[in-house]
This record gives C-alpha cells, structure tokens and sequence, in this order.
C-alpha cells in the first residue's frame, strides 16, 4: 500500500548486483509514477527517469530549463513507487562541480539508484540534435569527482555521460570515457553512437558498465536487444519511447473526439478501469480501510 516496499539502499545493492553479473539490464522511461509500476509489472529490470521527459511534462524543451528540485521531486515520486530500481537524467548537474555534489546528495535522499552526469556546456541541449558543444576534459573530470566524492552510499551509481561522439569523434570519446572512469565514474553512458561497432569499441576500452540509448528519431539505429548484448552493453534505455506513444495516442483520440463527439471507438485501446485499479492495487487500501474500497467494477 502507499509506496513500495523495498528500500533506496537495497535497490541499490541489487542494482549493483544484477550489474556485476554482466547481463543486459532494460530500463523504459517512465513518464509518471504509474508508468513505473506498469514497467515493474511488465517485468522489466529498472526504471529510467529522462531528462527529457520531466521536461516535456513541463511543457519545456530540453534545454537545461528544469530545476533540481523539480528533477529530485519528480524523480522521488517515481522511485518510491516501483520495486525497482530508478536511474534519473541529472544534466550537466545543475551548476558547477559544487552543485553537482549537491544534486548527487539531493538524488540520494530521494531514493533514486544512481544519476548521471553528462558533459555539455550548460545550457544543454538534447544529445540527438546538432549543434552540441561539451565542456574540456578537466571540467567533465571535475563534475564526476565531486559527484563520487559527494555521494554517503557507496552503492548509490554515479554514471558518467559523453556527448563528445557528436563534436570531435569516437577516439577522442573513448579517450574522454577512460578518463571519466579514472575520476570515478561507475559506468558510462556514450551517447548517440552511431553503430554497433562503436559500442564494441567503448566495450572493448572500458572495463565498466556501459549503457545504450535507444531514443527513436535520433542518431543510433534502433537496435534490438538481443544485438545490444552481444555488443558488450550492460543497461538499454528507451527514454521516451512510452511518453511519444502515450501523447500519440492521445493526439489521435482527441481528433476523434473533435470528428465523432464521443470516444466509442477508441474503447479497446483504453486501460480499463478495472485494470488502473488493479495496477494501483487499490483493493490493498481496503485492508487499511474498509470503506476506502467496498465496490466491484465490472469488465
């Protein structure tokens, strides 16, 4: 009942845990709180908190608008109600390497399992459009420090992202990923790889988890699982893959509306009543209260 069961710490553990076995993680982008049970019920590894997404839900662009509260608020909101454990897009960590140590803390206390920090200038810009520019090696270097330094559990992941792929190549990428490791970092995120061979090849220099983003219309083909693990890589994120779907669904269903002036038609593409409130577990309420849930809803 309320929020989930399963501690921030021992999420963390296991998260670590499941990551030292090698397996392929998956982590979909949740777009609210009931789209993370839904990823745990659908059996799923891990949730994914974008950047993007908190954005967008915002009604922003994903330009380094978002605050850390709001990034840590919502992120809290997801994590604490799924099982699983939550990965959340911290930025460029809102600020110079003091703010980042702040933003590591702040994550923390919400109860997600780790961050990562990425290397653009601020302000960012997504990491799948052109025009991107990224920070010098030691600037990047000091953002991972203070974050390891900053963080009270140990199990708490501290994931460093590189946009450089984008602006000056896949060696100098690389180069910058080992460095990266070396202040700290305990995986990294290499975005917008272009093909499997450049995954084989972060694989192949790296001797930390490595995570691919399959975000559609962007610069990575969409690959499939199966493909991704036999490159090398530990965690997939589809981050806004639900969001798109759902604000698709919704776009269609409103030109419906404004056509027919009802909704019939669109029935069997609804999530039933009875289904929202077995996923909400809103008969548990009834345990606690039980007048809170004395009703049957019928299919």
């Amino acid at each position: 009942m309320l929020y989930a069961t399963t501690s921030a710490a021992e999420k963390r553990r296991l998260l670590r845990e499941r990551l030292a076995s090698g397996e392929l993680l998956r982590f979909p982008g949740a777009f609210n709180p009931l789209s993370a049970r839904l990823i745990e019920r659908k059996g799923f590894d891990g949730v994914y908190i974008s950047g993007a997404v908190l954005a967008a839900d915002l009604g922003l662009p994903d330009i380094g608008l978002t605050t850390l509260t709001e990034v840590a608020g919502r992120g809290q909101q997801i994590a604490r109600m799924t099982e699983l454990p939550a990965i959340i897009d911290a930025d460029t960590g809102f600020g110079e390497p003091m703010n980042v140590a702040r933003s590591i803390q702040t994550l923390e206390d919400a109860g997600l399992g780790g961050a990562h920090i990425e290397d653009q200038v601020n302000p960012k810009r997504c990491g799948h459009l052109d025009g991107k520019s990224v920070v010098d090696a030691d600037t990047a270097v000091k953002r991972i420090r203070a974050a390891v330094d900053a963080r009270r559990d140990p199990n708490f992941l501290i994931m460093a992202r590189t946009d450089v792929r984008a602006v000056e190549g896949l060696d100098v990428a690389i180069n910058r990923a080992k460095a990266l490791v070396d202040a700290g970092a305990d995986a990294v995120f290499p975005e917008a790889m272009r093909d499997l061979g450049e995954f084989e090849a972060m694989r192949a220099a790296l001797d930390v988890p490595i995570l691919a983003n399959m975000t559609e219309f962007g610069k990575s083909e969409l690959f499939s699982t199966a493909q991704l693990r036999d490159a090398g890589v530990n965690i997939v994120i589809w981050p806004v893959s639900l969001l798109r779907i759902a604000m698709g669904a919704a776009d269609r269903a409103l030109d419906e509306l404004t056509a027919e002036g009802h909704l019939r038609a669109k029935l069997g593409e609804m999530q039933h009543r009875a289904d929202l409130y077995d996923l909400i577990d809103y008969e548990q309420y009834n345990r606690f209260d039980q007048s809170v849930f004395d009703f049957h809803v019928e299919r």
